[in-house]
């Protein structure tokens, strides 16, 4: 591809080029791993894996640096795949097209991987240097870490030997986190009956499309819209104006994504179709205002359909939509100890029919604060069963609590003023880092994370700065060089 072969640092990008063209979406890890395992053969580094498919890839100390504490770099082999509606992908056969463009690298119509794949890319170039002098170095590669952490979840305490950990999963160059927010998911489901379409109606099909979306983490506090909150908002309008029936409704992709498309299937009389094809054009007008720069790209069209056999009863489908208005989305509360960091959210991030009469709503709640976190999942839970909904939790995983004495967080200042010349900031981060499950399994393990600048993670908007690259690979080389001794 060679896309990447004018940029610093030179192996990094090499490594990150190849990287692009493996598929590894979340619980289909077994082309990378592999591929891992063929570089640690490769460069006769030792290497294991566990039974939940977590790979360790150990490095031995320099000659004279066997006195050092190991030191463990951690990133996760999945990533999210989302793409645009219009573009042709296969996520298990084809190779992500990066394209380098004003500074930064993105990717052709998909999620480019950045999430966490420079940080893959960054454990390699750091086990190949040939010139780093430093102590044990134990790269974990966690898998299904953007479905549920899976692979943090089922490690064993014995897997790999250090407890000083730089995780490198974070999206803010300049930022030293030291702390995360735990999560959970809570999942609606609702049963609804149907009634026979006339013969005398049409059908179209709505969408909503063209919004920023993001990851539910970072980005929950920027006010974005969400695809389904206003698709519902639409169809409620046509339900109080026309005789319409909702055959069908899915919006979101991602349990940690905000929704960024929506889709509905109506059903409406003939002589109704010029009208709401008119208040679709208002209701777009409406949202431009509304959103106005959070929002540019935001478009709404309708489209005649198929006609489908049967369409919600008019009660299933008013309780559906009046759900998807009332569930909340968005911040919950704001962090008493840190200045501009949310404390809890919740994030509506899918409706979609899935058969057997059976409508389906996944949301998820995040919170530095674990009774926080609970309390969010009880409000989402008795909105849900308001509905008629049944309610399920996912098992959810815990938060990282800050250690401002931390030994790694010390040396990582410093690490950066020596190289930079500025202080960097000291933050917590709303998203989940596999950190917090590492903090509960292992006790006294000390911890940070920092990375590149990304943006629009987890869409198709997807990019890394690539100055931002070359002062987060230094900073982690200066790092790994001044792990001191046990």
């Amino acid at each position: 591809m060679n896309t990447f072969n004018t940029l610093n640092p030179v192996r990094l990008w090499a490594f990150f080029e190849k990287i692009c063209t493996i598929p590894r979406l979340s619980k289909h890890e077994d082309e990378i791993r592999k591929w891992l395992i063929d570089f640690s053969v490769e460069n006769k580094l030792h290497y294991k894996e566990d039974s939940a498919g977590n790979l360790l890839i150990t490095r031995n100390a320099a000659e004279g640096f066997e006195h050092r504490k190991t030191v463990v770099l951690q990133s996760h082999l999945d990533m999210v795949g989302e793409k645009d509606a219009d573009y042709p992908h296969n996520w298990l056969r084809d190779p992500i097209i990066p394209i380098i463009n004003n500074g930064w690298v993105t990717a052709s119509g998909t999620t480019l991987g950045a999430d966490d794949g420079i940080g893959i890319a960054a454990q390699m170039a750091i086990l190949t240097d040939t010139d780093l002098k430093a102590g044990k170095i134990e790269c974990l590669f966690t898998v299904d870490e953007e479905t549920g952490m899976t692979g943090a979840k089922n490690l064993k305490t014995d897997f790999f030997e250090g407890r000083t950990l730089l995780n490198l999963d974070s999206e803010d160059e300049g930022i030293l986190f030291i702390g995360c927010a735990g999560g959970i998911d809570t999942i609606g489901r609702l049963a609804y009956e149907t009634v026979q379409v006339a013969e005398t109606s049409i059908s179209v099909e709505i969408s909503l499309t063209g919004l920023s979306g993001g990851h539910s983490g970072d980005e929950i506090h920027k006010g974005l819209a969400n695809s389904i909150k206003q698709m519902a908002r639409f169809l409620k309008i046509l339900s109080n104006k026309y005789d319409t029936g909702l055959a069908g409704l899915n919006g979101g992709n991602l349990r940690n994504g905000i929704p960024r498309e929506a889709f509905a299937i109506i059903v409406l009389e003939p002589s109704d179709r010029e009208k709401i094809q008119d208040d679709l054009s208002d209701f777009l007008s409406v949202l431009k205002d509304e959103y106005g720069s959070l929002e540019p790209g935001i478009e709404a069209s309708i489209i005649d359909s198929t006609s489908p056999p049967a369409v919600l009863k008019s009660t299933d489908r008013d309780r559906i939509i009046d759900l998807l208005l009332d569930c909340p989305h968005g911040v919950l509360a704001w962090s008493k100890d840190m200045d501009d960091l949310v404390e809890t959210s919740t994030n509506l991030a899918i409706v979609r029919f899935i058969g057997s009469n059976i409508v389906e709503i996944v949301t998820t709640q995040r919170s530095s604060v674990e009774s926080g976190k609970q309390q969010a999942a009880g409000m989402v839970e008795g909105c849900m069963k308001m509905a008629g909904a049944t309610v399920t939790h996912s098992e959810g995983y815990p938060g990282w609590k800050p250690d401002i004495n931390s030994e790694i967080l010390r040396i990582t200042r410093q690490s950066y003023h020596k190289l930079f010349g500025r202080e960097p900031l000291v933050r917590a981060i709303h998203a989940g880092l596999e950190c917090g499950l590492l903090y509960e399994k292992f006790p006294g393990i000390d911890m940070i994370s920092f990375g590149p600048t990304i943006r629009g993670a987890h869409t198709p908007e997807e990019r890394i700065d690539i100055a931002s690259t070359v002062l987060f690979y230094d900073l982690l080389n200066e790092v790994v060089k001044n792990i001191p001794g046990k």
